[in-house]
């Protein structure tokens, strides 16, 4: 009898999903793990296993919990007798994801993670390894170079950084100029996050060597926000547009300092038919406020996960359907499959809308990611190599 009522158990825990021990767990899952991609060096956790599990192990004697904090869900850890943490999650999406650890109720970073700038803050970073990945994996071909560059605003009177992507063959044929892609993060990242966590650099130096994409300049600025207490609202309706805080002091940021700085320190080719502008999330969604409200500035318009052009946009900013080339639109499949208010509108049904209108538009799903890196690595391939053909 008692062994029935075990059976009976287990069974109704692996029919409910119900997160059994550290040792029955691992009865369950694939013992092929490896330490991460982007561990410190000679760090053999955390660890990834081929159903995209992440492992950790930390030794924390006097702790009486400890948690392994990823994708929203927090997994608990065991102790073993000499005081070391050890377990692991269910299995990811390929790509990069943030996560920390959870000791008594303290979130701190693992320590034998990298560490990458996310969530407002450096933390602990994994990365899980897709089959996709060669294009943005490091080759042996010719490479471009990521500068990071210190420059005064005018707009904010103090002293900002950003970091720019120079293509392969920049410092040797000094009489070429080059287009500017303007390539923005998103809430909670800074100007270290195309170039760390999406590998932008890495997308690029293998685009061109493919001769998939044009050589251009990439410049990732610092595009944080915060509201001011009584800033008007973000409502269109109400009269406020751009809305002010929001995407407004980057936009001017953008404008007045950063354009002109780049153009004056870089070999630059400054009109609007060589200069783009995208980001993600909420890059995406600075992009679509500076584009419609500037079109005269920038010719091509990436928004990934980052919301949509609708046909009332153009209605009230007939200047972007006129000088805008190329507009690129794109979410993770998740993303849509769970869609909610916030995107302005169906971002496919949008962006349909204004190809019959005539633009030259391209939507884009990444298969099997939501709001996550690897949609926006994806991204960046499919985008790049619509830019600056003419």
């Amino acid at each position: 009898m008692k062994q029935q009522i075990k059976l009976l158990v287990l069974a109704v825990a692996f029919a409910g999903n119900i997160p059994l021990g550290f040792g029955q767990q691992s009865n369950k899952v694939i013992e092929d793990f490896k330490p991460s991609s982007v561990n410190q060096s000679e760090k053999e956790y955390p660890q990834v296993n081929s159903e995209g599990r992440v492992r950790v192990q930390i030794s924390a004697p006097e702790a009486n919990k400890v948690q392994l904090d990823i994708g929203a869900v927090k997994y608990d850890l065991v102790k073993d007798e000499n005081g070391v943490w050890t377990g692991e999650s269910a299995p990811q999406d390929v790509g990069f994801h943030y996560y920390q650890l959870n000791i008594d109720g303290a979130s701190v970073p693992d320590p034998g993670s990298l560490y990458f700038y996310g969530a407002s803050r450096w933390g602990s970073g994994i990365e899980i390894p897709a089959k996709d990945d060669e294009f943005y994996s490091l080759k042996n071909l010719p490479h471009g170079e990521v500068r990071e560059n210190i420059y005064y605003s005018k707009t904010n009177d103090a002293l900002r950084r950003c970091f720019i992507y120079t293509p392969p063959g920049y410092q040797e044929n000094l009489e070429k100029r080059y287009p500017v892609l303007y390539l923005q993060h998103g809430g909670g990242e800074n100007e270290t996050g195309w170039s760390s966590q999406g590998h932008a650099n890495l997308i690029m130096d293998n685009l061109i060597a493919e001769g998939k994409s044009e050589p251009f300049i990439i410049v990732m600025d610092n595009g944080t926000w915060r509201m001011p207490e009584n800033s008007p609202s973000a409502d269109r309706s109400k009269g406020t547009w751009p809305p002010e805080g929001w995407a407004g002091n980057f936009m001017n940021t953008l404008l007045n300092d950063i354009i002109p700085m780049v153009d004056a320190k870089f070999r630059t080719i400054p009109d609007a038919n060589h200069r783009a502008m995208a980001g993600l999330s909420m890059g995406g969604m600075q992009t679509r406020i500076v584009t419609l409200a500037h079109p005269e500035v920038f010719s091509y318009v990436g928004m990934f996960s980052g919301g949509s052009i609708s046909p009332e946009d153009i209605e009230k900013f007939p200047a972007f359907k006129d000088e805008i080339k190329t507009l690129f639109i794109s979410y993770g499949s998740s993303e849509l499959e769970n869609r909610r208010s916030g995107f302005g509108g169906d971002p496919k049904a949008n962006t349909q809308a204004l190809a019959e209108k005539g633009l030259d538009t391209h939507f884009y799903v990444s298969p099997n990611t939501a709001h996550e890196w690897q949609s926006w690595r994806r991204s960046l391939y499919e985008f790049a190599p619509l830019l600056f053909k003419n």
